[in-house]
């Protein structure tokens, strides 16, 4: 994937440098706390003590704090600028059917994340948060993909994953998401197929971002297509249930298998066309 020196997303907040939250106290408000205190009648050596103990916090917060490695520092290069890539995709498709694009926010954490939508660990892969507009992604997530993927590491599989995320925010303004998250007291196995749905039509946008984006910018390289389509392929749910427990359950598929996934991006990428999103939404489950 030719991604270089192009430009990258201001909309990237990389979180992994980060130490152990402590809490922040400075000389200003430490006087309050001791009048506050000394009001309510609380022992001062109380408060002493716990403005010791919030120092403490502090000094081990900026010990754990550490400079990004080169690899990290890439890392985030490359994720900003595939965000840009979305950016600017996006932009202009919405405004060509007369709607206004707002870019999601990207998070990149280490081990676990606080979000508005909850506490979640990084095993739970890459995911959007619709209650606060962000795609969280810890980046070891790439290595993972990559031992699927027999040792690739080609760039754009994960390209591929992060238009995915940003094809969920995609889905969220168009109101898609809205109609999924409407249907939760369905029966569970039925919910799961509106859920295998709106996953399908985010890799039918990933698809579609790929086709404008090589329009415009030209960054898709001879294998690229065939990276995203093995990784497609890697993650579907009955190719993960069957090394998980070695049979399957499409009751409970709420991805879409592995051949799915990789018709929906490869029509995406190959079509460009928007219309049919909604087309996906009605056709029966089985015809997907």
């Amino acid at each position: 994937m030719d991604w270089e020196g192009r430009e990258e997303s201001s909309n990237v907040e990389d979180r992994r440098s980060m130490g152990k939250k402590g809490l922040a106290i400075g000389g200003g408000a430490a006087v309050i706390i001791a009048l506050i205190g000394a009001f309510l009648g609380v022992d001062q050596g109380t408060i002493q003590k716990f403005l010791a103990d919030a120092q403490v916090g502090q000094k081990q917060q900026a010990k754990d704090s550490r400079p990004l490695t080169p690899e990290e520092q890439k890392q985030r290069r490359f994720v900003s600028t595939v965000l840009k890539f979305t950016e600017d995709v996006w932009d202009e498709q919405f405004k060509k059917h007369n709607k206004v694009y707002t870019p999601p926010h990207m998070v990149l954490f280490a081990e676990q994340v606080d979000t508005a939508c909850g506490a979640a660990p990084s095993a739970v892969g890459p995911f959007y948060c619709p209650a606060d507009k962000t795609v969280y992604l810890d980046p070891t997530f790439f290595a993972e993909l990559e031992q699927r993927l027999g040792g690739s590491k080609a760039e754009f599989s994960q390209a591929y994953v992060i238009a995915h995320e940003v094809g969920h925010h995609v889905q969220n303004l168009l109101g898609y998401s809205t109609i999924v998250h409407g249907k939760r007291d369905l029966p569970k196995a039925e919910y799961n197929q509106w859920s295998v749905r709106l996953e399908l039509q985010a890799d039918y946008l990933a698809g579609v971002w790929a086709h404008y984006g090589q329009e415009r910018f030209k960054f898709i390289e001879p294998g690229d297509i065939d990276s995203a389509l093995k990784s497609a392929n890697a993650i579907g749910d009955d190719r993960l249930q069957k090394r998980a427990g070695g049979f399957v359950s499409p009751e409970k598929y709420t991805h879409g298998t592995s051949a799915q996934r990789v018709k929906w991006f490869r029509r995406g990428f190959e079509t460009g066309d928007l219309s049919t999103l909604k087309k996906m939404f009605d056709v029966p489950y089985d015809e997907l």
